[in-house]
């Protein structure tokens, strides 16, 4: 079976994951775009957006890893959708258009039904209502030995640390201060659950740090 893992996970100097008062105008909160800066200018993300060019540097290299090995993912709704409550219909499709940057079985954490949703690409939405470890169970057995990579937002990570879940984080450390948001580590005590830091690496224009679970 494959790691559980959190991959190329932006967060700020000040430790939050997302800025405050997520929306639709503002689907990682107010300033939550800044966290990403770091991303924004690679050809991995390039590459995403249809586009060509981009940085071929150390944070390229960072990010094109976080997708390696990957079978199935896990994403909390709002990292779907901004829709809130029971779904209104089908016609939201998430954030990123037809063809959506998974290429697998993607699991949605979430309290209302929904029929999957197959887009281009191979990604298939799949919402799952029995909570956190019922996703995992079914996400890892979509992965098929691969890997299963927890996408965020904050608070999904942290119910799968709180639960010694994740096997291992990439975490990119912008340099920005957010002030608040939502805080990836309150009240989590890292070395208690069971993690070290294995390697840092400076990349251009964010710090990445790699955890791992001993």
């Amino acid at each position: 079976m494959g790691k559980v893992k959190v991959a190329a996970f932006s967060i700020s100097l000040d430790g939050f994951g997302a800025g405050p008062r997520q929306d639709r105008q503002n689907p990682l909160g107010v300033r939550g775009l800044e966290l990403h800066a770091w991303f924004f200018p690679t050809c991995v993300f390039k590459t995403m957006q249809g586009l060509a060019g981009g940085t071929t540097g150390v944070d390229n290299e960072m990010a094109a890893q976080s997708f390696e090995n990957v079978g199935a993912w896990i994403l909390g709704r709002n990292m779907f959708g901004p829709v809130r409550g029971p779904w209104p219909d089908d016609s939201w499709k998430g954030w990123w258009g037809d063809e959506p940057p998974y290429h697998t079985p993607v699991f949605v954490l979430t309290h209302h039904a929904r029929p999957p949703l197959t887009m281009k690409g191979g990604t298939t939405f799949h919402f799952v209502t029995e909570g956190v470890e019922s996703a995992l169970q079914r996400t890892q057995e979509a992965a098929q030995g691969k890997d299963v990579r927890i996408g965020g937002g904050v608070s999904v990570i942290r119910q799968y640390l709180v639960a010694g879940r994740i096997d291992e984080m990439h975490l990119a450390l912008s340099p920005v201060f957010l002030g608040e948001g939502e805080h990836l580590f309150s009240e989590l005590n890292l070395p208690g659950l069971g993690f070290r830091i294995v390697r840092t690496v400076a990349g251009e224009n964010a710090t990445h740090v790699l955890l791992a679970r001993h």
